[in-house]
């Protein structure tokens, strides 16, 4: 019996993944919600010694004796973001980040990052996609899983702090958890951001009727039912961070993180709940990083990790967001408490978005096949 040892994939430019159907938001956050069941479970596996690690980034020194080394500046990333998801999944993948905030200055995004696909059993591999949209997509899906599951039921009102495409792809997810939303409380730091964002919202969801732009960040909050911070900005002191006040928000109001983040005393205290998208990646990111780890990482979720360091909460005080979709936990209990929820991103999101796309690509004759080859040279 002969071997059949060719093996080809499919390559996903960034059109091709819009045809195979990436910015379905609402299917996304479906994708999102069987995703954190199956961590719930067990039925995942990412780097580290936990098995939890965010991913492997490459760092850059301050100082080099090589003057074609690259900086540490703003936003400079280059990292693999590996991950296994099981269940209906089965497959495996990785993510190339690279990123640098001087991309702006080129028309470039700020991030440009690619995924491969690859089959679990033999690592081969299966789809080779453009994966900005797959990303951003997947990370504000996440929030729309919280708001589905943690969020009013008679929500209406989105406060947003930056309108790039985390804000977008954030309020993406909050309108297919929340149909009754209609109105958006905005604040931008750049005039084009802001207009680009309110055209965006007046073309993509014509039942918002009322979008304000606002002037603090305590405008933003003050009032509103969700409230989302998607801004950008340098780690490493955290009283830079965007604050949220527990004085600004209001009974039953729900906050998703998934940019950084300080919070006053009052926040911290116990009367408002902490959910976290998965507590193994915060104990991973709290092993890998100097503390106090908020400096490093601007997320709330890291934020909580110091303070368990700091005898101000257990990990008994903290919620998993996969727990709350299996079940096995309540989601939101009364009207009147106020819930914040970290979201950090991890690569087996990209693992359960990727798969949807590539097989909606097979079935629909999506992409480009390429060829690795018949028959590998060396055996």
């Amino acid at each position: 019996m002969s071997e059949n040892t060719k093996i080809d994939f499919i390559y996903l430019s960034e059109q091709d993944m819009i045809k195979a159907g990436v910015t379905d938001m609402p299917k996304c956050v479906d994708t999102m919600e069987e995703m954190f069941a199956l961590l719930y479970k067990g039925d995942y596996r990412m780097a580290g010694p936990n098995s939890d690690s965010h991913g492997a980034m490459i760092t850059f020194p301050e100082q080099s004796p090589f003057a074609t080394m690259p900086k540490p500046t703003a936003d400079r990333r280059l990292m693999a973001m590996p991950a296994y998801l099981g269940g209906d999944f089965q497959t495996c993948g990785v993510k190339w980040y690279g990123s640098n905030i001087a991309n702006r200055d080129k028309g470039l995004p700020r991030s440009i990052l690619m995924f491969t696909l690859s089959d679990v059993d033999t690592g081969a591999p299966m789809a080779y996609m453009s994966a900005n949209l797959l990303s951003a997509y997947r990370t504000g899906a996440i929030p729309g899983v919280g708001a589905r599951h943690l969020a009013r039921k008679d929500a209406k009102v989105i406060g947003l702090l930056g309108p790039g495409v985390m804000g977008k792809t954030s309020v993406s997810a909050f309108m297919a958890a929340c149909p009754l939303i209609d109105t958006i409380k905005i604040k931008g730091r750049g005039r084009r951001s802001l207009e680009d964002f309110l055209a965006w919202v007046n073309e993509t969801f014509p039942q918002i009727t009322t979008v304000e732009v606002v002037d603090s960040i305590e405008d933003v909050v003050r009032g509103s039912d969700i409230i989302t911070y998607c801004n950008s900005g340098e780690t490493g002191d955290p009283s830079t961070y965007p604050l949220v006040k527990r004085e600004w928000v209001k009974p039953g109001a729900f906050l998703a993180m998934p940019a950084s983040c300080r919070m006053d005393e009052e926040m911290e205290g116990p009367d408002v709940r902490k959910v976290l998208d998965n507590t193994g990646l915060y104990q991973a990111w709290y092993e890998e990083v100097p503390k106090p780890a908020h400096n490093c990482i601007p997320l709330v979720g890291v934020r909580f990790m110091d303070m368990i360091a700091e005898g101000k909460l257990t990990l008994d005080d903290l919620e998993d967001i996969g727990k709350i979709v299996a079940g096995e936990a309540p989601g939101r209990r009364n009207d009147d408490e106020i819930i914040i929820m970290s979201v950090g991103g991890m690569p087996v999101e990209d693992v359960a978005w990727a798969t949807r796309i590539y097989r909606n690509a097979l079935a629909n004759n999506i992409g480009v096949k390429l060829n690795l080859w018949d028959v590998p040279v060396l055996r």
